[in-house]
């Protein structure tokens, strides 16, 4: 025997629900795009009804009064048929049209079907009017059954009318109301599914930019501080060449160093931005990002490039979190690519961490510009992204000249412990240069 195999399975049968749903879908539709043609239908088959019941004399069976004339039977039909055309855009207008017609049908005993109109009409008026309309709508489509139960009283009483009539409106009217409840809350459903991905793209929105704008910043920490760093390095290879063409060709190992890792850190910042990036056939480098702990390679280059630099580290120092290093690696490499920009070549930095036993960090870097002043407060994007990276941590940023008649710029950066991680020492302190 062959076994059965999931091709020769027969293809899985769609849900009934499913179909059904799908088609009422299209019915509804078709309805709102074209509604005239169902108003026609539904006022054809009622009328259609009403004239074949005129017709045939079949409404005598049941009549009170049998001897009704035709011609008013008839008016009667159309007044109860015809109206229906305007049940879904004016059903209040449609129920007192039709109301005195049913109130003349019952009190001549002519009790036509085609007065079962009402339910239709007040199906329309509790699917749209509100629930005051509904409530004396009801009481006025009950009316004319009212009277057909005084007028021709029933055997058992003049309840064996009134109370089935009043079941078969109040159940029309629930029915609409219940409709009218699930369209109100599959239309809020939509509209939420609508509002949440209108939040969702801006969500997306807010978080490009704010990646772009992290983007912006490391590059700009990057770029700026490598480029002053070689072209620091650049000068002082030029004025040594005549002299000491060794310690030219120093500065222009140097220089080849540093833009090597200016380089290499540009191209890794840079595969965050490919948005489709092709499989290497190498898995790529990753380096972590930079901390406090990496101040000593920082101070190195920019000695190198003809900036005299100290650090003094005061207190304990404290562990602190990734980002809080970062931030803080991150001002004063700006202070000194800032310094190496504007404060001329005989110009001194000098670094302070102080650390406190809260776990508060506080930096200061002070240079001191015998022939210039530095610009490290100008609003541009060093001193915005020095701000942008204290606001993260709740932190405060102070960056301006030296009180009089001292010559250069201090920047001062403070961040708040963080009460999230242990204070446990593991920097290592360097000492004063």
């Amino acid at each position: 025997m062959r076994n059965v195999t999931a091709e020769d399975a027969p293809p899985p049968t769609e849900p009934l629900t499913r179909h059904v749903h799908r088609t009422i879908q299209r019915i509804r539709a078709h309805d709102r795009r074209h509604p005239l043609p169902w108003d026609l239908h539904c006022a054809g088959f009622f009328l259609t009804a009403a004239l074949i019941d005129v017709s045939s004399g079949g409404w005598r069976n049941i009549a009170e009064n049998p001897e009704v004339p035709v011609w008013l039977v008839t008016a009667m039909s159309l007044g109860f048929s015809i109206p229906l055309l305007w049940r879904r855009t004016h059903p209040v207008t449609v129920l007192l049209v039709t109301l005195p017609i049913t109130v003349v049908n019952a009190w001549t005993g002519a009790v036509l079907q085609a007065s079962l109109t009402l339910l239709v009409t007040l199906f329309n008026i509790a699917l749209r009017a509100r629930l005051r309309t509904i409530l004396w709508s009801y009481a006025a489509a009950l009316t004319p059954f009212v009277v057909t139960a005084f007028r021709y009283p029933a055997e058992q009483g003049p309840d064996q009318n009134i109370v089935p009539a009043a079941m078969s409106l109040a159940l029309s009217a629930v029915l609409a109301i219940a409709v009218r409840t699930r369209s109100d809350y599959m239309a809020s459903l939509v509209e939420r599914a609508r509002q949440l991905e209108v939040d969702r793209d801006q969500q997306a929105r807010l978080a490009a930019a704010a990646e772009r704008t992290r983007i912006a910043r490391e590059m700009h920490d990057i770029i700026g501080h490598n480029l002053s760093v070689i072209t620091g390095l650049a000068d002082g290879g030029r004025y040594a060449a005549p002299k000491s063409p060794e310690r030219a060709a120093q500065a222009l190992d140097a220089i080849s160093t540093t833009s090597r890792q200016a380089l290499t850190e540009l191209r890794r910042l840079l595969d965050v931005l490919r948005e489709d990036p092709e499989p290497a056939a190498q898995p790529a480098e990753l380096t972590p990002q930079p901390a406090l702990s990496d101040l000593t390679t920082l101070l190195n280059g920019v000695r190198k490039a003809g900036l005299p630099t100290t650090l003094t580290t005061k207190g304990h120092p404290t562990h602190l979190p990734q980002g809080r290093q970062l931030t803080a690696y991150r001002v004063i490499q700006e202070a000194l690519t800032n310094t190496l920009k504007h404060a001329g070549p005989k110009a001194t930095s000098h670094i302070t961490l102080s650390y406190d036993p809260s776990g508060a960090l506080t930096v200061t870097i002070t240079d001191t510009a015998p022939e210039a002043t530095p610009v490290n407060g100008t609003q541009g994007r060093g001193l915005t992204g020095m701000h942008e990276r204290t606001a993260l941590y709740g932190g405060t940023l102070e960056a301006g000249a030296l009180p009089a008649p001292a010559q250069g710029w201090r920047v001062r950066l403070h961040l708040p412990p963080d009460r999230t991680a242990p204070a446990t020492a593991h920097l290592v302190e360097e000492p004063p240069q």
